[in-house]
Protein backbone atom coordinates (compact mmCIF):
# COMPACT_ATOMS: atom_id res chain seq x y z
CA UNK A 1 0.00 0.00 0.00
CA UNK A 2 1.39 3.16 -1.08
CA UNK A 3 2.43 5.92 1.79
CA UNK A 4 -0.20 8.60 2.49
CA UNK A 5 0.97 12.05 2.07
CA UNK A 6 -0.06 13.70 5.89
CA UNK A 7 -1.31 17.28 5.25
CA UNK A 8 -0.78 19.76 7.98
CA UNK A 9 -3.60 19.28 9.15
CA UNK A 10 -3.65 15.11 9.43
CA UNK A 11 -0.40 16.55 11.57
CA UNK A 12 -2.53 18.75 14.02
CA UNK A 13 -5.14 16.09 13.62
CA UNK A 14 -2.90 13.44 14.77
CA UNK A 15 -1.18 15.61 17.46
CA UNK A 16 -4.74 16.20 19.47
CA UNK A 17 -6.03 12.83 19.32
CA UNK A 18 -2.74 11.47 21.06
CA UNK A 19 -3.07 13.89 23.43
CA UNK A 20 -6.94 13.05 24.06
CA UNK A 21 -5.83 9.13 24.06
CA UNK A 22 -2.57 9.90 26.34
CA UNK A 23 -4.62 11.77 29.06
CA UNK A 24 -3.03 15.57 28.29
CA UNK A 25 -6.55 16.34 27.01
CA UNK A 26 -8.76 15.50 28.85
CA UNK A 27 -13.01 15.38 28.86
CA UNK A 28 -14.01 19.43 29.12
CA UNK A 29 -10.68 20.68 28.58
CA UNK A 30 -10.41 23.35 26.33
CA UNK A 31 -8.60 23.30 23.15
CA UNK A 32 -5.93 26.44 22.86
CA UNK A 33 -6.04 27.17 19.59
CA UNK A 34 -2.86 29.76 19.51
CA UNK A 35 -0.74 27.64 21.62
CA UNK A 36 -1.65 24.73 18.89
CA UNK A 37 -0.88 26.99 16.48
CA UNK A 38 2.41 28.12 18.31
CA UNK A 39 3.76 24.67 19.46
CA UNK A 40 3.47 22.58 16.11
CA UNK A 41 4.53 25.86 13.75
CA UNK A 42 1.55 25.92 11.92
CA UNK A 43 -0.70 28.67 10.98
CA UNK A 44 -4.01 28.78 12.03
CA UNK A 45 -5.86 27.47 9.10
CA UNK A 46 -4.81 23.83 9.42
CA UNK A 47 -5.30 23.68 13.31
CA UNK A 48 -8.88 25.40 12.64
CA UNK A 49 -9.43 22.69 10.04
CA UNK A 50 -7.94 19.56 12.56
CA UNK A 51 -10.42 20.98 15.46
CA UNK A 52 -14.11 21.35 12.58
CA UNK A 53 -13.02 17.17 11.64
CA UNK A 54 -13.05 16.21 15.60
CA UNK A 55 -16.21 17.79 16.59
CA UNK A 56 -17.70 16.32 12.85
CA UNK A 57 -15.96 13.10 14.47
CA UNK A 58 -17.37 13.35 17.86
CA UNK A 59 -14.31 14.25 19.44
CA UNK A 60 -14.19 17.80 20.32
CA UNK A 61 -17.67 19.64 21.17
CA UNK A 62 -17.76 23.58 19.54
CA UNK A 63 -19.56 26.54 22.14
CA UNK A 64 -19.52 29.85 20.63
CA UNK A 65 -17.23 32.69 22.67
CA UNK A 66 -15.43 29.74 24.78
CA UNK A 67 -13.99 27.19 21.64
CA UNK A 68 -13.40 23.88 21.34
CA UNK A 69 -13.83 21.30 24.42
CA UNK A 70 -12.68 17.94 24.63
CA UNK A 71 -16.00 15.38 24.50
CA UNK A 72 -17.36 13.55 27.53
CA UNK A 73 -19.15 10.42 26.26
CA UNK A 74 -20.94 8.34 28.54
CA UNK A 75 -20.73 4.76 29.11
CA UNK A 76 -23.48 3.48 26.90
CA UNK A 77 -21.73 5.36 23.69
CA UNK A 78 -18.45 4.10 24.74
CA UNK A 79 -19.52 0.59 24.82
CA UNK A 80 -21.48 0.91 21.50
CA UNK A 81 -18.35 2.26 19.43
CA UNK A 82 -16.42 -0.76 21.40
CA UNK A 83 -18.86 -2.99 20.05
CA UNK A 84 -18.04 -1.34 16.28
CA UNK A 85 -14.45 -1.23 16.74
CA UNK A 86 -14.72 -4.95 17.70
CA UNK A 87 -16.34 -5.86 14.27
CA UNK A 88 -13.58 -3.63 12.02
CA UNK A 89 -10.75 -4.66 13.47
CA UNK A 90 -11.60 -7.89 13.29
CA UNK A 91 -12.10 -7.59 9.74
CA UNK A 92 -9.06 -5.96 9.22
CA UNK A 93 -6.66 -8.75 10.98
CA UNK A 94 -8.52 -11.04 8.70
CA UNK A 95 -7.77 -9.11 5.31
CA UNK A 96 -4.30 -8.40 6.57
CA UNK A 97 -3.75 -12.16 6.76
CA UNK A 98 -2.48 -12.54 3.23
CA UNK A 99 0.20 -9.82 3.38
CA UNK A 100 1.41 -9.90 6.53
CA UNK A 101 5.23 -10.61 6.51
CA UNK A 102 8.02 -12.21 8.56
CA UNK A 103 9.04 -8.75 9.42
CA UNK A 104 5.38 -7.55 10.28
CA UNK A 105 5.56 -10.79 12.64
CA UNK A 106 8.68 -9.87 14.39
CA UNK A 107 7.70 -6.29 14.81
CA UNK A 108 4.42 -7.28 16.80
CA UNK A 109 6.63 -9.81 19.05
CA UNK A 110 9.08 -6.74 19.67
CA UNK A 111 5.93 -4.42 20.58
CA UNK A 112 4.65 -7.01 22.93
CA UNK A 113 8.05 -7.29 25.10
CA UNK A 114 7.64 -3.33 25.21
CA UNK A 115 3.77 -3.64 26.47
CA UNK A 116 4.88 -6.42 28.95
CA UNK A 117 7.36 -3.73 30.04
CA UNK A 118 5.35 -1.08 29.81
CA UNK A 119 2.95 -2.76 32.40
CA UNK A 120 6.19 -4.24 34.86
CA UNK A 121 7.01 -0.19 35.11
CA UNK A 122 3.33 0.58 35.33
CA UNK A 123 3.91 3.25 32.34
CA UNK A 124 0.05 3.85 31.32
CA UNK A 125 1.33 6.06 28.46
CA UNK A 126 4.30 3.91 26.57
CA UNK A 127 1.27 1.20 27.22
CA UNK A 128 -0.83 2.91 25.31
CA UNK A 129 1.83 3.82 22.57
CA UNK A 130 2.64 0.40 21.80
CA UNK A 131 -0.71 -1.80 21.66
CA UNK A 132 -1.57 1.01 19.12
CA UNK A 133 1.69 0.72 17.61
CA UNK A 134 1.11 -3.33 17.70
CA UNK A 135 -2.55 -2.92 15.85
CA UNK A 136 -1.70 -0.50 13.56
CA UNK A 137 0.75 -3.30 11.44
CA UNK A 138 -2.01 -5.26 10.49
CA UNK A 139 -4.39 -2.43 10.37
CA UNK A 140 -2.23 -0.48 7.84
CA UNK A 141 -2.08 -4.66 5.83
CA UNK A 142 -5.73 -4.94 5.51
CA UNK A 143 -5.60 -3.13 1.61
CA UNK A 144 -8.91 -1.16 2.39
CA UNK A 145 -8.46 2.65 3.09
CA UNK A 146 -12.44 3.08 3.92
CA UNK A 147 -11.79 0.20 6.59
CA UNK A 148 -8.54 2.18 8.26
CA UNK A 149 -9.63 5.18 8.07
CA UNK A 150 -13.00 4.14 10.13
CA UNK A 151 -10.96 2.75 12.77
CA UNK A 152 -8.40 5.40 13.24
CA UNK A 153 -11.38 7.83 13.72
CA UNK A 154 -13.19 5.52 16.10
CA UNK A 155 -9.62 4.68 18.20
CA UNK A 156 -8.72 8.18 18.35
CA UNK A 157 -11.74 9.08 20.70
CA UNK A 158 -11.67 5.88 22.62
CA UNK A 159 -8.07 3.90 22.78
CA UNK A 160 -7.22 6.26 25.98
CA UNK A 161 -10.29 5.14 27.54
CA UNK A 162 -10.81 1.42 26.94
CA UNK A 163 -9.08 0.98 30.58
CA UNK A 164 -8.66 3.61 33.00
CA UNK A 165 -8.17 3.20 37.05
CA UNK A 166 -6.63 4.93 39.77
CA UNK A 167 -6.63 1.29 41.32
CA UNK A 168 -3.24 0.33 39.18
CA UNK A 169 -2.91 -3.09 40.62
CA UNK A 170 -6.06 -3.43 39.09
CA UNK A 171 -5.59 -1.95 35.97
CA UNK A 172 -2.14 -3.44 35.02
CA UNK A 173 -3.68 -6.71 35.52
CA UNK A 174 -6.70 -6.25 33.09
CA UNK A 175 -3.89 -4.57 30.79
CA UNK A 176 -1.64 -7.94 30.92
CA UNK A 177 -4.68 -9.63 29.82
CA UNK A 178 -5.52 -7.84 26.87
CA UNK A 179 -1.54 -8.30 25.81
CA UNK A 180 -1.79 -12.11 26.25
CA UNK A 181 -4.74 -11.30 23.75
CA UNK A 182 -1.80 -9.68 21.66
CA UNK A 183 0.12 -12.66 21.94
CA UNK A 184 -2.44 -15.18 20.94
CA UNK A 185 -3.14 -13.03 17.78
CA UNK A 186 0.33 -13.32 17.27
CA UNK A 187 0.01 -17.21 16.91
CA UNK A 188 -3.34 -17.02 14.96
CA UNK A 189 -1.23 -14.87 12.51
CA UNK A 190 1.58 -17.40 12.56
CA UNK A 191 -1.32 -19.95 11.48
CA UNK A 192 -2.79 -18.23 9.02
CA UNK A 193 -6.11 -18.80 11.04
CA UNK A 194 -7.95 -16.47 10.31
CA UNK A 195 -11.72 -17.75 12.25
CA UNK A 196 -9.89 -18.02 15.22
CA UNK A 197 -7.76 -14.97 15.36
CA UNK A 198 -11.69 -12.96 14.27
CA UNK A 199 -13.13 -14.25 16.92
CA UNK A 200 -10.43 -13.63 19.23
CA UNK A 201 -10.39 -9.55 18.76
CA UNK A 202 -13.89 -9.47 18.26
CA UNK A 203 -15.89 -11.79 21.66
CA UNK A 204 -12.46 -11.19 23.96
CA UNK A 205 -10.02 -8.34 22.94
CA UNK A 206 -12.80 -6.00 22.44
CA UNK A 207 -15.33 -7.22 24.67
CA UNK A 208 -15.62 -4.82 27.95
CA UNK A 209 -15.33 -6.87 31.18
CA UNK A 210 -14.41 -4.28 33.22
CA UNK A 211 -17.25 -1.67 33.15
CA UNK A 212 -16.39 0.74 35.64
CA UNK A 213 -12.68 1.49 34.44
CA UNK A 214 -14.24 2.27 31.24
Amino acid sequence: MKKRYQSLKDHVYNHIAEEIQNGTLLPNHKVNEVALSEKLEVSRTPVREALIQLASENLLEYFPRKGFIVKELDTKNKLDVFQVVGVLDALAASLSIAHITESDIELMEELVKKIDLSISQKNYSDYQQFQNQFHKVYIDKCKNDTLIDLLNSLQNSFVRQIYLSKDEEKLFAVLEQMNEHHKKMITYFKKEDKENLEQLIKNEHWKITHIDMI
